[in-house]
């Protein structure tokens, strides 16, 4: 309530003083500003050890640089806590101190502030809808097209609180095991959930052999509190193959899909696991950003996983990768498929082409720069110089056009993979051409048939839900940021509750997720389907 009180008092004083946002191309002369204008740019700290200063590195200075010489702008960037961004942002826009261009997974923290007037409507700017722009953003509409610039436009207002960025690979989750510890077994790779059952309990039961006088360390099967996220392959199994996309859509607002039809009986099995001694028995105690499960795998001690469709081969000398190796130069994690649903499929529930939202918060008095910005950083060929960096430095190009990279330390390092951090309108590699061989060789010191493997397992049997455009949903406005708690809280308990008190448990959990928003938000998405596709509920 006091981050709202101060956000209303913030944005009194802005509409008395005349400071909302306003923007002319007339401003411009020769394509440039005549006089210098300053913008502030969010960015994310991840706080990796041995990682650069997030708002001062080369990546920085070319950003900077580029902006000053093309439109005398002036960039300064601004640090939010990448693992609190959504409570770091909730904070900057309470105090009328955001940035003026920001970033944020979480479109129900932009509408939010959007219903109290805290963010700029991208279709008035000036008095002039966004497309109006469009000769001005020529990068930004090749790269995003009318579908992510207008995803979120309101249907009955035009209202526009954000665009989308691209989501250029969709790749997003898999399975992974050590395939030293199956050939040490004489176990080959598993291909059904009750291979890979098979071998988790192997690995509990040979724990001295694989690992000697740390045998006691042994972990066949390792997640987070984020159980959802952590176990997406195993649960996605149990939804059935024929739900329509018009129930993936009602009940997707959670994008852990813990609405999904069927999704419990995904959670029992793992339940199972947990209660034989099978999956990591502390995972609950940990929160995001906390790398004692990370060291773990480091340090050898985990038969398998999921996490994101890459997680072992990433940064370079600090991967779980490299680690192993250093233990043991066979040591290896190496991407599965295990898991099949009703028919017969490995079925994946892959992202539509959007990823994270960019928006311009009402404090924001330099919006045609600020759009400026975005188009800079969407050409290809910054796209390229934040991805790859310097030739020679962190990359070598091949004959064949793929690019090498090389593993880099000091203030070339990069923070998020490809530099997702800085490039905020495409998450994913992005070379034309040159991007899939490149995402092989990407990996420095990984061989590249892993990555080709992830690749392939990642999207196989894959399924985008249908999309539709409803507008703006106030019940996702009120709840959507303090539902991942009640569905995390739920699932770690469930997990860790004896086999008997399992459905109990759930239960409950489900019924309180429900009871403080999941219902509220489930049932408007009925009503907007109804109104604009004419869906009939069941």
């Amino acid at each position: 309530m006091k981050k709202i009180l101060a956000l209303i008092l913030t944005l009194t004083m802005l509409a008395t003083i005349g400071l909302f946002a306003t923007a002319s191309a007339e401003e411009l002369v020769d394509g440039k500003f005549p006089e210098t204008k300053h913008i502030t740019v969010e960015i994310f700290n991840r706080y990796n050890d041995g990682g650069t200063d997030p708002t001062n590195n080369p990546y920085t200075d070319y950003i900077k640089a580029g902006m000053l010489e093309k439109y005398n702008v002036e960039v300064e960037f601004v640090s939010i806590g990448r693992w609190t961004e959504v409570d770091d942002m909730n904070n900057a826009l309470a105090a009328g101190d955001a940035p003026d261009v920001c970033v944020t997974y979480s479109y129900p923290t932009i509408q939010t502030y959007a219903n109290m007037g805290g963010v700029v409507n991208l279709n008035d700017i000036g008095g002039k809808k966004l497309v109006e722009y469009k000769d001005l953003l020529p990068n930004l509409w090749n790269l995003l097209g009318d579908t992510n610039i207008f995803y979120d436009e309101d249907p009955d207002t035009g209202d526009l609180w954000a665009i989308e960025a691209i989501l250029a690979e969709s790749a997003r989750i898999n399975t992974f095991i050590r395939e030293d510890w199956l050939a040490k077994l004489n176990l080959e790779l598993p291909t059904t959930e009750e291979e890979f059952y098979n071998c988790l309990v192997a690995f509990r039961d040979n724990a001295e052999l694989l690992l000697g006088s740390d045998a006691s360390h042994m972990i066949p099967y390792s997640t987070s509190y984020d159980v959802a996220w952590r176990n997406d392959h195993l649960f996605a199994a149990y939804i059935p193959n024929d739900v329509s996309d018009e129930e993936l859509y009602i009940h997707g607002f959670d994008d852990r899909h813990l609405l999904y039809p069927n999704f419990k009986e995904g959670v029992r099995v793992l339940n199972k696991w947990y209660n034989e001694g099978l999956v990591w028995k502390d995972f609950g105690e940990y929160p995001s950003g906390d790398t004692t499960e990370d060291n773990l795998m480091k340090a050898g001690f985990v038969g398998a996983f999921q996490h994101n469709w890459d997680y072992p081969y990433r940064n370079g000398e600090d991967s779980i990768a490299a680690a192993l190796k250093r233990i043991d130069p066979d040591a290896a994690y190496v991407a599965v498929d295990c898991f099949k649903n009703d028919a017969g499929l490995y079925r994946k529930f892959l992202s539509a082409s959007v990823d994270r939202k960019v928006f311009f918060p009402a404090t924001n008095d330099e919006p045609l720069a600020s759009l400026l910005y975005l188009d800079f950083i969407s050409s290809p060929e910054t796209i390229a110089k934040l991805q790859l960096g310097e030739e020679g430095v962190t990359y070598n190009k091949l004959e064949n056009g793929a690019y090498e990279k090389i593993a880099t330390t000091g203030e070339w390092l990069q923070n998020s993979l490809n530099n997702i951090d800085y490039t905020i309108t495409v998450n994913g590699l992005y070379l034309g051409d040159a991007t899939a061989e490149t995402t092989a060789l990407g990996y420095a010191g990984v061989d590249s048939k892993y990555i080709v493997a992830a690749l392939a397992a990642s999207k196989n049997d894959g399924r985008v839900p249908g999309v539709f455009h409803v507008g703006a949903l106030e019940t996702e406005a009120e709840y959507g940021t303090s539902l991942p708690t009640y569905r995390d809280t739920l699932l770690t308990k469930a997990v860790t509750a004896s086999v008997e008190n399992f459905d109990a448990v759930y239960d409950q959990g489900m019924q309180d997720y429900l009871d403080n928003g999941g219902q509220a938000i489930t049932d408007e998405r009925i009503e907007k389907l109804a109104k604009y596709y004419d869906y009939k509920a069941e």
